[in-house]
């Protein structure tokens, strides 16, 4: 196996598991602390009923980037979730530590894009065939 081949299967899994972790583990956080998560939504103006859709959408999403599991459905949600909460939670421009948050959205965003236009990579369940 050259070398280039052992970089490019490491790298997809890897790359995979650090787009996707700061997702699930956002979705954790939201579940202790619901209550305050819930009216940090409302006063940024979106429903806090839609809060358990956010939570399986950063948890299970998040899981399903991590293991391949339907790559480029996910991520291309993944990647609309993080272009739609950086202009709702961070467009303050004025204010550089939000102007920072819009512009990780926005690179988080792009790394999805990647994953919808090139796939998983190695080791990904999308991978696996059928008999």
């Amino acid at each position: 196996m050259s070398n280039n081949t052992v970089i490019q299967s490491i790298s997809a899994p890897a790359g995979r598991l650090f787009l996707a972790t700061i997702f699930f583990m956002s979705g954790l956080s939201k579940i202790s602390s619901y209550a305050g998560t819930q009216g940090y939504m409302e006063a940024m103006g979106v429903p806090g009923m839609l809060l358990p859709i956010v939570i399986a959408l950063e948890v299970l999403g998040g899981l399903a980037i991590i293991v391949g599991w339907q790559t480029k459905l996910v991520a291309t949600a993944l990647a609309g979730f993080s272009v739609i909460s950086a202009v709702i939670f961070h467009a303050d421009f004025s204010d550089q530590m939000q102007m920072g948050m819009f512009m990780k959205n926005i690179a988080i965003a792009g790394g999805f894009l990647m994953l919808v236009a090139q796939g998983p990579g190695a080791y990904a369940l999308d991978n696996r065939t059928t008999s």
